[in-house]
Protein backbone atom coordinates (compact mmCIF):
# COMPACT_ATOMS: atom_id res chain seq x y z
CA UNK A 1 0.00 0.00 0.00
CA UNK A 2 1.40 3.40 -0.94
CA UNK A 3 1.48 6.46 1.28
CA UNK A 4 -0.80 9.38 0.47
CA UNK A 5 1.50 12.05 -1.06
CA UNK A 6 -0.45 14.81 0.70
CA UNK A 7 0.62 13.40 4.07
CA UNK A 8 4.33 13.62 3.21
CA UNK A 9 6.08 16.88 4.08
CA UNK A 10 7.70 18.75 1.19
CA UNK A 11 10.64 19.93 3.28
CA UNK A 12 10.52 23.37 1.69
CA UNK A 13 10.92 26.76 3.26
CA UNK A 14 8.12 29.31 3.22
CA UNK A 15 9.88 31.16 0.38
CA UNK A 16 10.28 27.94 -1.62
CA UNK A 17 6.59 27.13 -1.09
CA UNK A 18 5.54 30.59 -2.27
CA UNK A 19 7.85 30.34 -5.29
CA UNK A 20 6.37 26.95 -6.21
CA UNK A 21 2.78 28.13 -5.76
CA UNK A 22 3.35 31.22 -7.88
CA UNK A 23 4.99 29.21 -10.65
CA UNK A 24 2.12 26.69 -10.59
CA UNK A 25 -0.44 29.50 -10.86
CA UNK A 26 1.41 31.26 -13.68
CA UNK A 27 1.81 27.99 -15.60
CA UNK A 28 -1.92 27.37 -15.33
CA UNK A 29 -2.58 30.88 -16.57
CA UNK A 30 -0.32 30.29 -19.58
CA UNK A 31 -2.50 27.37 -20.61
CA UNK A 32 -5.76 29.25 -20.06
CA UNK A 33 -4.52 32.43 -21.71
CA UNK A 34 -3.75 30.63 -24.97
CA UNK A 35 -7.34 29.42 -25.20
CA UNK A 36 -8.72 32.83 -24.31
CA UNK A 37 -6.51 34.52 -26.91
CA UNK A 38 -7.74 32.21 -29.67
CA UNK A 39 -11.38 32.76 -28.69
CA UNK A 40 -10.92 36.52 -28.32
CA UNK A 41 -9.17 36.78 -31.70
CA UNK A 42 -12.02 34.85 -33.33
CA UNK A 43 -14.60 37.13 -31.71
CA UNK A 44 -12.75 40.25 -32.84
CA UNK A 45 -13.11 39.14 -36.47
CA UNK A 46 -16.80 38.14 -36.30
CA UNK A 47 -18.34 41.62 -36.90
CA UNK A 48 -16.27 41.98 -40.06
CA UNK A 49 -17.48 38.72 -41.58
CA UNK A 50 -20.04 38.77 -44.37
CA UNK A 51 -22.91 37.11 -42.51
CA UNK A 52 -22.76 39.18 -39.33
CA UNK A 53 -25.24 41.73 -40.70
CA UNK A 54 -27.87 38.97 -40.73
CA UNK A 55 -27.43 38.11 -37.05
CA UNK A 56 -30.58 38.99 -35.08
CA UNK A 57 -30.77 40.96 -31.82
CA UNK A 58 -30.42 37.81 -29.70
CA UNK A 59 -27.34 36.84 -31.68
CA UNK A 60 -25.84 40.29 -31.25
CA UNK A 61 -26.46 40.14 -27.51
CA UNK A 62 -24.77 36.72 -27.40
CA UNK A 63 -21.86 38.16 -29.38
CA UNK A 64 -21.38 41.04 -26.90
CA UNK A 65 -21.60 38.69 -23.92
CA UNK A 66 -18.99 36.43 -25.55
CA UNK A 67 -16.74 39.35 -26.50
CA UNK A 68 -16.79 41.04 -23.11
CA UNK A 69 -16.48 37.68 -21.34
CA UNK A 70 -13.34 36.92 -23.36
CA UNK A 71 -12.00 40.41 -22.67
CA UNK A 72 -12.57 40.00 -18.92
CA UNK A 73 -10.99 36.54 -18.95
CA UNK A 74 -7.96 37.95 -20.79
CA UNK A 75 -7.58 40.73 -18.26
CA UNK A 76 -7.89 38.35 -15.31
CA UNK A 77 -5.42 35.79 -16.65
CA UNK A 78 -2.85 38.43 -17.61
CA UNK A 79 -3.18 40.65 -14.49
CA UNK A 80 -1.04 38.46 -12.17
CA UNK A 81 1.88 38.65 -14.58
CA UNK A 82 1.94 42.44 -14.62
CA UNK A 83 1.29 42.69 -10.89
CA UNK A 84 4.26 40.38 -10.35
CA UNK A 85 6.42 42.63 -12.53
CA UNK A 86 5.34 45.81 -10.72
CA UNK A 87 5.61 44.34 -7.22
CA UNK A 88 8.85 42.49 -7.99
CA UNK A 89 11.26 42.24 -5.03
CA UNK A 90 8.87 43.90 -2.56
CA UNK A 91 8.32 40.69 -0.58
CA UNK A 92 4.64 40.55 -1.65
CA UNK A 93 4.60 37.03 -3.10
CA UNK A 94 1.92 35.73 -0.69
CA UNK A 95 -0.33 38.64 -1.68
CA UNK A 96 0.38 38.03 -5.38
CA UNK A 97 -0.57 34.37 -5.02
CA UNK A 98 -3.80 35.26 -3.25
CA UNK A 99 -4.69 37.83 -5.92
CA UNK A 100 -3.69 35.51 -8.76
CA UNK A 101 -5.95 32.80 -7.38
CA UNK A 102 -8.89 35.23 -7.26
CA UNK A 103 -8.15 36.52 -10.76
CA UNK A 104 -7.98 32.93 -11.98
CA UNK A 105 -11.39 32.05 -10.58
CA UNK A 106 -13.00 35.21 -11.96
CA UNK A 107 -11.26 34.61 -15.30
CA UNK A 108 -12.57 31.06 -15.41
CA UNK A 109 -16.14 32.26 -14.81
CA UNK A 110 -15.76 34.87 -17.56
CA UNK A 111 -14.29 32.27 -19.91
CA UNK A 112 -17.14 29.85 -19.20
CA UNK A 113 -19.66 32.59 -20.03
CA UNK A 114 -17.77 33.54 -23.19
CA UNK A 115 -17.47 29.96 -24.43
CA UNK A 116 -21.15 29.35 -23.71
CA UNK A 117 -22.28 32.52 -25.48
CA UNK A 118 -19.99 31.88 -28.48
CA UNK A 119 -21.18 28.32 -28.89
CA UNK A 120 -24.80 29.36 -28.51
CA UNK A 121 -24.39 32.11 -31.14
CA UNK A 122 -22.92 29.67 -33.64
CA UNK A 123 -25.51 26.98 -33.01
CA UNK A 124 -28.32 29.56 -33.14
CA UNK A 125 -27.04 30.73 -36.53
CA UNK A 126 -26.80 27.20 -37.94
CA UNK A 127 -29.75 25.38 -36.33
CA UNK A 128 -33.05 25.75 -34.52
CA UNK A 129 -33.52 27.79 -31.35
CA UNK A 130 -33.99 24.61 -29.29
CA UNK A 131 -30.58 23.34 -30.42
CA UNK A 132 -28.97 26.63 -29.39
CA UNK A 133 -30.57 26.44 -25.94
CA UNK A 134 -29.47 22.80 -25.61
CA UNK A 135 -25.92 23.74 -26.61
CA UNK A 136 -25.86 26.59 -24.10
CA UNK A 137 -27.05 24.36 -21.26
CA UNK A 138 -24.62 21.57 -22.19
CA UNK A 139 -21.56 23.83 -22.50
CA UNK A 140 -22.34 25.79 -19.35
CA UNK A 141 -23.02 22.58 -17.40
CA UNK A 142 -19.76 21.02 -18.59
CA UNK A 143 -17.71 24.13 -17.75
CA UNK A 144 -19.48 24.42 -14.41
CA UNK A 145 -18.88 20.79 -13.50
CA UNK A 146 -15.29 20.45 -14.70
CA UNK A 147 -14.02 23.85 -13.58
CA UNK A 148 -16.00 24.57 -10.41
CA UNK A 149 -18.31 21.91 -8.97
CA UNK A 150 -16.01 18.87 -9.17
CA UNK A 151 -12.96 20.63 -7.66
CA UNK A 152 -15.16 22.24 -5.00
CA UNK A 153 -16.58 18.85 -4.00
CA UNK A 154 -13.04 17.45 -3.88
CA UNK A 155 -11.99 20.38 -1.69
CA UNK A 156 -14.89 19.78 0.70
CA UNK A 157 -14.03 16.09 0.87
CA UNK A 158 -10.34 16.79 1.51
CA UNK A 159 -11.16 19.35 4.21
CA UNK A 160 -13.52 16.85 5.84
CA UNK A 161 -10.77 14.19 5.90
CA UNK A 162 -8.33 16.69 7.39
CA UNK A 163 -10.81 17.66 10.11
CA UNK A 164 -11.40 13.98 10.96
CA UNK A 165 -7.62 13.37 11.20
CA UNK A 166 -7.19 16.40 13.47
CA UNK A 167 -10.02 15.33 15.77
CA UNK A 168 -8.70 11.76 16.04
Amino acid sequence: MSVDPSSKPRNETEHERLDRQLMELLQGFRVATTGVQVLFAFLLTVPFSKGFAQVDDTGRALFYVALFGAALASICFIAPVFQHRILFQLNKKALLIQRANRFGIIGAFALAVSITASTTLIVQTLAAEAAAIGAAVAVLALCGWAWFVQPYLTRLSAEGRAERRESS
